[in-house]
Order: C-alpha cells, then sequence, then structure tokens
C-alpha cells in the first residue's frame, strides 16, 4: 500500500544565506546559515531522507527504486525531473542565467533549467532582478561587463508577499535581499553566475563567473513571451494554479477546513506547507502537516484529503 512519504529537508549554507528556516521553520542545522532548505531533491549532491513510516531513513532514490519508477510517474524519465527549495536570502544573490536543455546537455551534461518562485514574504523595499532592461541586447550587456556597469542594464522588481515570478531559461534573474521564497524547478543545478558584487567567498577569493556561458544563452524576453512559457501546457483556468508548463505544474492552496487532491499516475505530488497546521488524510489515516513540512504523495495513490489551517504548494510534473 503506497502512502504519503515525509520528507527530510537538505540545507546548504552559502554566504548570502540568513536563519529565518531555522527561526521560523523549525529547520535545525548547526551550519551557520540556511540559504537552501532542499524539500524535494534526488541528486548526488542533495538527496532526501524519509521521516518515520516503514521506510524510516531511507533515502528518497532508495524508495523509488524498491517500490518502482511508477511511485514518480508512469511515463518513461530518464532521471527525477524536480528539485523544489525554501530560500533565505538575507543578502542579495548573484546575478545569473540558466541554460535551456539542449546547451546544458550539450556543455555540461546536464538538463537545462525553468524555475519559478513564490515569494513566501519580502521585508519592505525588497527587490530582485527580473531579466534585462527593455531594449538591452547580449552585445549591450556584454560591454555592461567589460566595464563594470552590469548593474544598470538590470530589470528591478519590487517584491510584495504572495508575488509569482516565472523564470524561463535564457533570463537573467537574482533574489534580492530580505525575501524568502518557495523555488520550484528543473532538477539542474546548472547556473551561469555573470555578476555577484565583487564579493569573496569564504576562502577570500572572488566567486567563479561564468560570463561566456551566460552570453550564449541570454534569451531577454518580455511579460507576454514569459507568461507564454508559463503556460504553454495550458491556459491558466483557475486562481490557484501558478505556473503549468511544460515541466511542471504548480499550484496554491490555502483552506481553513478541508481539501480534496488526487495523485494520479501520471504523477507524484509534492506537498511543501508554507504556513499553519493539519494532517493529510487517506487510507484512514492521518499524517501530521505543519509550516515548513515536505511530502511526497506518490503516484497513482489517488485521492487523498488535506485537512487543518494550511497554506499549501502543490507540485507535479506534465
Amino acid at each position: 500500500m503506497i502512502s504519503p512519504i515525509k520528507l527530510a529537508p537538505v540545507f546548504k549554507e552559502i554566504i548570502w544565506g540568513g536563519n529565518r528556516l531555522k527561526n521560523e521553520y523549525n529547520k535545525q542545522s548547526e551550519l551557520e546559515n540556511i540559504a537552501e532548505s532542499w524539500e524535494l531533491t534526488v541528486r548526488d549532491d542533495g538527496m532526501n531522507k524519509i521521516v518515520g513510516g516503514e521506510f524510516d531513513g531511507y533515502t528518497l532514490a532508495e524508495y523509488i527504486e524498491k517500490n518502482g519508477y511508477e511511485v514518480v510517474s508512469n511515463k518513461k524519465l530518464d532521471r527525477f525531473p524536480l528539485l523544489i527549495k525554501f530560500i533565505d536570502a538575507e543578502d542579495n544573490l548573484s546575478v545569473q542565467v540558466h541554460p535551456d536543455d539542449e546547451y546544458g546537455l550539450k556543455n555540461a551534461n546536464s538538463l537545462g533549467k525553468t524555475e519559478m518562485w513564490y515569494i513566501i514574504d519580502a521585508k519592505p523595499g525588497s527587490k530582485l532582478v527580473y531579466g534585462l532592461k527593455e531594449g538591452v541586447t547580449n552585445e549591450m550587456f556584454a560591454q555592461a561587463i567589460n566595464d563594470g556597469k552590469v548593474e544598470e542594464m538590470l530589470n528591478y522588481v519590487p517584491v510584495k508577499k504572495g508575488d509569482v515570478f516565472f523564470i524561463p531559461s535564457g533570463l537573467v534573474h537574482a533574489i534580492g535581499a530580505g525575501i524568502l521564497l518557495a523555488e520550484i524547478q528543473q532538477n539542474s543545478n546548472i547556473t551561469y553566475r555573470v555578476y555577484d558584487y565583487n564579493r569573496v567567498g569564504k576562502d577570500g577569493k572572488p566567486r567563479e563567473l561564468h560570463i561566456n556561458d551566460a552570453l550564449n544563452v541570454i534569451v531577454n524576453r518580455n511579460e507576454q513571451e514569459i507568461d507564454a512559457i508559463r503556460y504553454s501546457n495550458d491556459e491558466k483556468l483557475v486562481d490557484s494554479n501558478l505556473a503549468n508548463c511544460q515541466y511542471f505544474k504548480v499550484d496554491r492552496y490555502k483552506t481553513s477546513s478541508a481539501m480534496f487532491l488526487v495523485a494520479s499516475k501520471e504523477s507524484f505530488n509534492s506537498v511543501l506547507c508554507l504556513e499553519g497546521e493539519g494532517t493529510i488524510f487517506c487510507d484512514n489515516k492521518e499524517y501530521a502537516l505543519n509550516k515548513g513540512d515536505s511530502y511526497f504523495i506518490p503516484a497513482g495513490m489517488g485521492g487523498y484529503v488535506i485537512r487543518g489551517n494550511v497554506e499549501v504548494i502543490v507540485s507535479k510534473i506534465n
């Protein structure tokens, strides 16, 4: 009998990270900061372990191997498809860009990276980089890099709680200081850093930049073009739907009572709890669901009910 699987996060300490995930989401770590908490990950550089139940202590990869890939999807996939994180930006992240699948596979043996952000909270005055300014070409941006004038070319956007930003491959972007968000992305960790505010890492050396690769993949899309990719799998039909692209479908739900969801054979569900407390109910069993929790709902499990006073993000593949 397949059932909901609670996942233990994987923590990443990075120079721009803060402590909100420790203080507000009960994430326990001896790291100096938790910049990223990987809530759904099957990767060599980050692997969830299962908490509780029959498979307590198994890695998610071991669970999938034991139960068959059908718990992920009945579709033929050559790797686990998604990576889902909490990100706490105490300071600005580097200005960066991700390649598409074709470039990533050819040059780094990795899928590209299309992602989206749901803003959980943002301090007053917070902003992020969302593309280049209108009319800026790759040639103009390359010259700005050489001249040390990158920031003059960037499109800065003010941020508030509840905002959603869809970032297709090729779009220059950066999370700004004071932002806490949930990130849903392709299962890829390939990043081309183009500007890092002249910071140095713990080793006292400037962090590596990847200018040539970045300039090869930058595509400066407008809002209409981004939305077309964001809903390329199907148009937005309900307010809960945050994205429905070729890689993932993401919905945000908020309830003070109960809601019914389904994990079909086509895709697992990832349930990420942003606020509140409640339970996941299926097969006459209840599984505690609290702020910060992450559950893997196996594909084909069928219907389940989320009860309580909770806000969740539910992600699946298309």
